[in-house]
């Protein structure tokens, strides 16, 4: 079947860590579901509403663009 196509990469661990945060602190704060943000942070996610990014930049306190980066191609 092929590589799968999806090269986008979640940094919620990197995120969590700096802040001393747990997921669990973090959707309380950000008022996303546990299981919601473990799909994101184990990059299982096929789409990410942008409420949910918005709620999750808000409460980390970052950009877009700190949570989601894009893995080069091979």
């Amino acid at each position: 079947m092929g590589e799968d196509p999806h090269r986008v990469v979640c940094h919620l661990d990197e995120l969590l860590r700096e802040r001393g945060m747990t997921l669990v602190e973090l959707a309380e704060r950000a008022g996303v579901t546990v299981v919601n943000l473990s799909v994101l942070k184990n990059d299982r996610a096929r789409a990410v509403r942008f409420s949910t990014l918005t709620a999750v930049c808000d409460a980390l306190q970052c950009q877009p663009g700190d949570v989601l980066s894009l893995r080069p191609r091979n």
